[in-house]
């Protein structure tokens, strides 16, 4: 097989509060994530797909909510330590899209800031970032901004067997 893609999910309520994280960016808003970690639903879904994509589990069950040592822990960290994971050492991240579903925070302005940041998170340039902002219309709970949601697609290649040998933890 020379292709894998794996698909990924992630929602998270949202509460008062001065901001959220998505796709490494913080933006100013009067929302927070309710989250064990720092909830940034993109990196969490682009964790599932990834993982998806080599049958290695799913988020939950590589940084379980019921371990302390995550409280809090910036989502970069679990993506940096998903592209390390040996299932991964085969394969090279040909590019990646992204939905963000929200009706509220705004994230137009965000776009360019959120391709960048996962640009350099994944070492890919920025046109294999597709990123896209959608709203929910006010139907259901993100639609009447009580949760922000994402969802996420990842294409792999088959790495060459020098670079396979070589144990580079990096995706790309």
């Amino acid at each position: 097989m020379t292709h894998r893609v794996g698909i990924g999910y992630d929602i998270h309520r949202l509460e008062a509060g001065d901001g959220v994280v998505i796709a490494g960016v913080r933006v100013s808003c009067p929302y927070r994530v309710i989250a064990h970690s720092d909830g940034d639903v993109v990196l969490h879904a682009l964790c599932d797909a990834l993982l998806g994509a080599v049958a290695a589990g799913d988020l939950g069950e590589h940084f379980p909510d019921t371990d302390a040592a995550h409280r809090g822990r910036d989502s970069r960290e679990f993506v940096r330590a998903v592209l390390a994971l040996p299932a991964l050492a085969p394969w090279r991240l040909a590019n990646l899209d992204v939905n963000i579903i929200a009706q509220a925070p705004r994230l137009a302005a965000h776009k360019p800031a959120m391709r960048a940041a996962l640009a350099e998170l994944f070492s890919l340039p920025l046109d294999c970032i597709g990123l896209k902002a959608r709203t929910n219309e006010g139907c259901d709970a993100v639609g009447e901004m009580r949760a922000l949601q994402a969802q996420a697609v990842v294409l792999l290649e088959r790495r060459s067997p020098e670079v396979r040998k070589s144990g580079s933890p990096e995706v790309r």
